[in-house]
């Protein structure tokens, strides 16, 4: 019983680390997941090299952008930061 009482204060640590920390990260990473799998030709988007551009045409695995002076630019889906839908 003392030995449970001894690690309460480790074990609390770990579950506050847990609730604040390693919960919200996995949230965020669960919505970054799924705008990155549902973009659609014509989104605006920002990468994270900050370009911002409209989606011409999607691939599993691959973005094609179309910039504002009209040049086509590949990405990795996992490039995309921030969608605008239109």
């Amino acid at each position: 019983m003392e030995m449970l009482i001894s690690l309460a204060p480790i074990i609390l640590m770990f579950v506050i680390f847990y609730f604040l920390l390693i919960r919200p990260q996995q949230k965020r990473q669960k919505q970054v997941r799924e705008m990155q799998s549902s973009l659609q030709k014509g989104d605006t988007i920002v990468t994270i090299g900050g370009l911002h551009g409209t989606v011409h045409a999607v691939d599993e695995s691959t973005v094609v952008l179309i910039t504002e002076g009209g040049s086509k630019l590949t990405f990795d889906r996992s490039a995309v930061r921030d969608v605008n839908k239109q």
